[in-house]
């Protein structure tokens, strides 16, 4: 398998650390608000890594961070802690804030049909290990107290013939841009690891720690808990490319810093912005849409990832509702095709499954292996079974719900979400729910039947 890796800039085969084990780290959210779709891409990509891993024999562990720890808005480690900011824009605490949104997160996952990470780590239940880190770092010579915080020590790391910021896309990490410059560190470069609660004000999240009351800062926590469970060296690390100038690159130095091992991980893998329109986007631009936006204009999650998979992770991609408009009805023609599609499935191997696993090894080539998919089914040679078999083994790696719920012309979309709906308590094993699902289904006229690992559904 070759993947690009942003640390060497070039594609490179992935080799694991271990044979045939493959350990990933991904940046997950930070749970203040609502996520966009721009952050929904990101997660797409980290789940269609470890599927495609997962479809190429590799054993996986994938790790995904939740930063319920109010961090700061700003990579100057200053401005306004964006937990305490939800807080007091919706007149509740910090830690009502974060577990709301944390539940809402989960929820998407689901929606997307995304796989559970093996572990999903809070911050604020890693506290011990990212105080451990700090000290680690300050025992080795990489830390320092100010007034404000105790910060990492970028010259010190240097003076010791590590290279800072080699992963980043800036010249130069900078301070500042948008902030006041702190004039109480030693290097403009210098981050925080951890820093004190304001002098006579109470937080709503703060903890005690060896060098005063206060909470860690944006970096650590990533670190702290990428090796708790990975390891000091792991094999991948996946973030959006927003990441790529700052935060990872401070990642490497507290990481290697503390633990004097180089690597500390092996490929990082990147993921493209998603623009709007042809240009940014922001909620002070009103077009930060997020599931429930795409819900009321009567998209589905599925839709969304179907126009995901239409662009290569490493490459821009401009969301319009006139582009969603085409991946929603591409997505319903294929899923009327397979739901011609009759008798059991059969498994297929051969060139077929060699070629989607070309596009797959090919460093994640998503738009080819959905034009695969649409040549596999225009083909007359194979038969209904084969095809079954090969869309039900395929959709173990693009994660559309293709061989689970099969949709004949007529059904109306108000079956169709319950049908879905009936699927995902199904596989969560929630079996009362799914058959009261089951029963509304009834009452409008449609009889649902689990066959061969489908479900289909026909008029009464």
């Amino acid at each position: 398998m070759r993947l690009y890796n942003s640390l060497t800039r070039k594609r490179e085969e992935f080799k694991p650390i271990k044979k045939g084990e493959a350990g990933i780290y991904a940046c997950g959210p930070t749970v203040y608000d609502f996520l966009q779709i721009g952050n929904w891409r990101t997660y797409v990509l980290g789940d269609l890594l470890v599927r495609s891993l997962k479809y190429l024999g590799f054993e996986t562990k994938y790790v995904m961070n939740i930063t319920d720890v109010g961090h700061l808005v700003s990579d100057g480690d200053e401005g306004e802690d964006k937990l305490e900011k939800g807080a007091k824009r919706e007149g509740e605490t910090a830690w009502d804030v974060a577990e709301k949104y944390t539940k809402d997160f989960k929820q998407g996952m689901h929606k997307m049909g995304l796989l559970k990470p093996d572990v999903l780590a809070k911050a604020t239940g890693h506290i011990k290990e990212q105080i451990d880190l700090v000290e680690k770092l300050e025992k080795k010579g990489f830390a320092y107290k100010t007034s404000d915080g105790v910060y990492f020590n970028t010259t010190e790391f240097e003076k010791q013939g590590n290279k800072y910021g080699e992963l980043s896309t800036l010249d130069e990490i900078k301070e500042g841009a948008r902030v006041e410059i702190n004039k109480e560190k030693k290097d403009k470069r210098d981050f925080a690891l951890w820093k004190f609660s304001p002098e006579g004000e109470k937080r709503d999240m703060e903890w005690e720690s060896p060098w005063g009351v206060g909470f860690p800062g944006w970096h650590i926590e990533c670190s702290a808990m990428s090796m708790k469970y990975l390891g000091e060296q792991f094999d991948l690390h996946v973030g959006g490319e927003d990441l790529r100038s700052t935060h990872h690159p401070n990642e490497i130095a507290q990481s290697e810093g503390a633990t004097g091992k180089k690597p500390f991980v092996k490929y990082w893998i990147h993921g493209a912005f998603l623009l709007v329109d042809g240009g940014r986007m922001g909620k002070s631009l009103g077009n930060a849409y997020t599931l429930q936006d795409l819900d009321n204009k009567g998209f589905s999650p599925f839709d969304l990832k179907y126009f995901y998979l239409i662009g290569h992770y490493r490459k821009q991609l401009n969301f319009t509702w006139e582009a969603l408009e085409g991946a929603k009805t591409a997505l319903e023609r294929l899923r009327k095709r397979m739901a011609d599609l009759q008798g059991e499935t059969l498994k297929v191997d051969g060139v077929w499954e060699e070629k989607f696993r070309e596009r797959l090894e090919d460093d994640l080539d998503m738009p080819g292996a959905l034009a695969l998919v649409w040549e596999m089914v225009k083909d007359k040679d194979l038969s209904d079974g084969e095809k079954l078999g090969l869309i039900e083994k395929w959709d173990e790696v693009l994660g559309l719900g293709l061989s689970k719920v099969e949709m004949k012309l007529e059904i109306p979309e108000e079956v169709v979400k319950l049908v879905e709906k009936r699927s995902r308590l199904r596989e969560e094993g929630k079996w009362n729910g799914a058959d009261s699902i089951r029963e509304e289904i009834e009452k409008l006229g449609y009889v649902v039947e689990d066959k061969g690992g489908r479900t289909l559904v026909r008029k009464r």
